[in-house]
């Protein structure tokens, strides 16, 4: 079964779906399967393509006017992508004549999943390359600390004492789920102790 799906970013009159309907119409899918969404393709939570992702069953294939329509990003894209294949879904989109259920469009998106593994390694590596640099330079990267060193130590001393995690949270001014991880971070050893 052929199910359709259109997008547009403002919600206000201003973007109508009237192009993408007419395309999908004449591709064939039903008027009463296809979803819209009125929102920024940016957003995880558009209502209308989850409510298609839940509807497509193995053998249907999901027709969109143009590949931007469905995914936020190149990466996201080729999730929802990975994600048909794996339930036995093919994918259509008008506009770049790709199909995923002939040869040339399964390359053309093994292409495309390619090239957004090489730009994660890319970000990765540049990342890592900052770090080092940084870290030469005397840095380091990473959140700080939530507790600076002296206050820690008088934690310590109090946890020792024999104070409750309680009472110093209370005592400092600290939730304990950050005592927790602080003294996790140090070794502190007595963590099961209230």
């Amino acid at each position: 079964m052929l199910v359709g799906y259109m997008r547009v970013s403002s919600a206000d009159d201003r973007q109508t779906v009237d192009l993408q309907r007419d395309a999908l119409l004449a591709a064939g899918v039903d008027a009463r399967h296809i979803y819209t969404d009125k929102a920024s393709g940016t957003r995880d939570d558009r209502a209308g393509l989850k409510a298609c992702l839940a509807y497509l069953d193995e053998g249907d294939t999901l027709v969109v006017w143009k590949l931007d329509r469905l995914g936020r990003s190149l990466p996201h894209l080729l999730s929802i992508i990975a994600d048909f294949k794996t339930r036995g879904i093919a994918f259509r989109s008008l506009t770049e004549q790709m199909d995923t259920a002939t040869p040339h469009g399964e390359l053309l998106f093994s292409l495309f999943g390619a090239l957004a593994q090489y730009e994660r390694a890319l970000t990765r590596e540049r990342v890592m390359a900052g770090l080092a640099a940084a870290k030469r330079r005397g840095r380091q990267g990473g959140r700080p600390p939530a507790i600076d060193a002296e206050k820690m130590e008088a934690i310590n001393a109090a946890l020792a004492g024999g104070a409750s995690k309680a009472a110093v949270c209370r005592n400092f001014g600290i939730a304990r789920s950050t005592l927790i991880g602080s003294l996790r971070r140090v070794g502190w050893t007595a963590l099961d102790k209230p």
